[in-house]
């Protein structure tokens, strides 16, 4: 275990069980998302090439247009 990892679980062993039990579901299923993702990723690169390589293709087109965060 990391020294941060062993700081972090230090402090949270001071929180009521309440919190403790929310953080903990909340590491939990961010490892299981990862998880996810990974396996995911593992079984599509070509899939995951071919769009980037039309995500590409498409700007260089000039498809594509210029994100506006104002607008989202």
């Amino acid at each position: 275990m990391t020294e941060l990892l062993e700081r972090a679980i230090a402090r949270l062993q001071a929180l009521p069980e309440s919190e403790q039990d929310a953080i903990a579901a909340m590491i939990l299923e961010e490892i299981e998302d990862d998880r996810r993702w990974d396996e995911s990723f593992s079984r599509s690169p070509n899939i995951l090439a071919k769009l980037a390589a039309s995500a590409i293709a498409e700007y260089h087109a000039g498809q594509t247009q210029e994100l506006d965060p104002e607008t989202l």
